[in-house]
This record gives structure tokens, C-alpha cells and sequence, in this order.
């Protein structure tokens, strides 16, 4: 019988090499198929296997080397890693409507504290996106970000009401790693207003950087109304 929502071509990719993972197939350390095997098994695309690794990656569960392959991650790395979800399909996996309001989308002149952060000189030009992503009509997250554009340099001609910040920067750059800090605070008076909250109402803040091997690619401020969002995740050794 045929599923009646069988998987997109990358999803399919990515659940073998995830069930594998979970089976011992390729334990800690070991090398995984090849890109080009993985293209001649399920008569895909490279980009197809592509983003499927890449995700892989961002999960934490496969480290990859340019030139030499991918590796199933080693269990110090997958038990300290957060994985990178795509609010889009976060929303929709739980059977809601997501919706996403653009405040912001242009190129800005960096100063010397955001240019560190990105690892570009003061004044360099960089991406801003401020967007508010809702749930049901309710806004959930409010994603304030910064791009560096030598990174993803047609960044800004994506319709993020109709993608997301994160699945352009998935399909357009090779992420490496990120760095996190998680915090409980009080929205900034123009991220409350837009998220449609008081003032001293408490909210998670996540701060994120991702990387390239050599590149600080994104930098962005999240945050959510404390009341409407929890962080969850699972961890199986």
C-alpha cells in the first residue's frame, strides 16, 4: 500500500542514513557512504543528498571533510548538540498553519560590534532580516538576523513569506557548526510590541552564530513569548 504522504526525495536519504546511525551501521567515527553512492541508490540529485547530509550535520549526528567524506559523528559531539530546526516544518509537523511577517529585509553598513561578531571589518555591508514567524494567527518567534554576504549572496532575494531564513542559508551554504546561548529574559520594547506582549513578560532568547569551515555565516537573535514556546529536544546514546 502507498503511503498517502510518502517523503520528499532529501527526507528519504536522510532517514536511511538516520536509521543506519541508530542501528550501529556506521559507529562513532565511521566513514559513511559517499555522496556518489548515495545518488546511484536513490536515483537522486547531489543536491538531493546534499541537503540531506547537511541537515545530517546540523543535527549533530555526521561530521563531514571537504574532500575526504562523512563521518558518523563521535557520541561527545551528538550529546552537546542542539539540532537546527526549520520553524516552517516545526509549525507544520504539529498539524498548524505557520505565517510569517517581514519587517525588515535589507543591506546594512556593519558597526565594529555586529562586523566582530560576523568576523568582517567595521563598515562592511551585511544582510538584515527581521521577521515575526506566527502559529495559528499568534506570533511565536520574533527572528532578528544578520547575514554575512559572501556567504549567501542572493540572501535577499528569497520571499520569506513564502521560505525561511533557515532553509535558504540549509540550501545555500555549507554549515559547519554553531554556537548557542540560551537565555531567560525580557524582550526589547520593539520585539515586544511586535510580538504582541507586555513589556516585563518573560521570554527564551536564543542567540545563534553558524559557520562555514573558515566564515562566520549568520548571527541571530530569537525570541520567544515565554508562555507560547518550549525548547525540547531528546538525546539517545
Amino acid at each position: 500500500m502507498v503511503s498517502p504522504h510518502p517523503l520528499p526525495p532529501y527526507a528519504r536519504v536522510k532517514q536511511f542514513l538516520k536509521e543506519g546511525l541508530a542501528a550501529g551501521t556506521w559507529p562513532p567515527g565511521a566513514q559513511m557512504p559517499s555522496e556518489a553512492e548515495l545518488v546511484a541508490r536513490f536515483g537522486v540529485s547531489r543536491m538531493t543528498v546534499n541537503r540531506a547530509l547537511r541537515e545530517l550535520q546540523a543535527e549533530g549526528l555526521v561530521e563531514r571533510s571537504q574532500g575526504i567524506g562523512t563521518f558518523a559523528a563521535r557520541l561527545h559531539r551528538v550529546s552537546s548538540t542542539l539540532t537546527i530546526r526549520d520553524l516552517h516544518e516545526e509549525i507544520e509537523s504539529r498539524g498548524h498553519r505557520h505565517e510569517a511577517r517581514v519587517y525588515v529585509q535589507r543591506a546594512e553598513t556593519a558597526p565594529a560590534s555586529l562586523a566582530a561578531q560576523l568576523g568582517l571589518a567595521p563598515g562592511a555591508r551585511v544582510f538584515h532580516t527581521l521577521i515575526v514567524h506566527l502559529e495559528n494567527g499568534v506570533p511565536l518567534q520574533c527572528e532578528d538576523r544578520y547575514v554575512n554576504p559572501a556567504c549567501s549572496p542572493r540572501y535577499l532575494d528569497a520571499d520569506f513569506t513564502a521560505t525561511t531564513p533557515t532553509q535558504v542559508l540549509f540550501e545555500t551554504t555549507a554549515l559547519w557548526r554553531a554556537q548557542y546561548t540560551i537565555e531567560a529574559a525580557t524582550a526589547t520594547a520593539d520585539e515586544a510590541r511586535l510580538l504582541g506582549i507586555g513589556a516585563r513578560e518573560p521570554c527564551l532568547v536564543v542567540t545563534r552564530r553558524t559557520f562555514t569551515r573558515d566564515a562566520v555565516i549568520t548571527l541571530a537573535r530569537l525570541v520567544h513569548p515565554g508562555t507560547r514556546y518550549q525548547l525540547q529536544g531528546d538525546f539517545q546514546p
